[in-house]
């Protein structure tokens, strides 16, 4: 393995870089209290990757066993305990856990423990998965669309869905 091409060719570097406060407010708040900030969309990366910090609310929720095509996906928790589906199991992560699954890879992710939890969720390439978060929302605020729009909607953002383990 050797590094790709260059993507810049000046000669003297640029002050290009973005900071990110702590207190900056989140882009998206789901009905049931999670949070999403979005820290590096895959087109302020040039495509290379999204990173996203994940901050559940005290109920339940995540989603259940699924796969994508073409994307990688890496969770490191920050804070307390989220669950993850490895592909055989559900397995209890804690802060400093760090998880990749690899395009193909079944995976799922929950917070079952009542209490707040945060991670971080890196895909690589940076799929724009900004619009499934948004869409996720809009269903949860207006209702779930008919299951052939839900089908259409889960193939444009690459989740494929498989049957929770028995």
């Amino acid at each position: 393995m050797s590094y790709p091409p260059p993507r810049y060719s000046g000669e003297t570097g640029e002050a290009s870089a973005t900071i990110r406060r702590v207190d900056h407010s989140p882009e998206m708040t789901y009905p049931n209290g999670n949070r999403v900030h979005y820290l590096a969309t895959g087109s302020a990366t040039h495509g290379l990757f999204g990173l996203y910090r994940w901050e559940f609310g005290t109920e339940p929720s995540g989603p259940g066993p699924h796969f994508h095509r073409s994307m990688t996906e890496s969770f490191y928790i920050l804070a307390r305990s989220v669950r993850i589906y490895d592909g055989r199991d559900w397995v209890d992560t804690a802060a400093g856990d760090f998880v990749h699954v690899p395009e193909g890879g079944l995976h799922g992710f929950r917070n079952e423990s009542g209490a707040p939890a945060s991670m971080l969720i890196h895909f690589a390439p940076g799929a724009p998965r900004e619009a499934y978060f948004e869409g996720l929302a809009e269903f949860a605020r207006s209702g779930r669309p008919s299951d052939e729009e839900m089908a259409e909607f889960y193939l444009r953002h690459d989740n494929v869905w498989r049957p929770a383990p028995g």
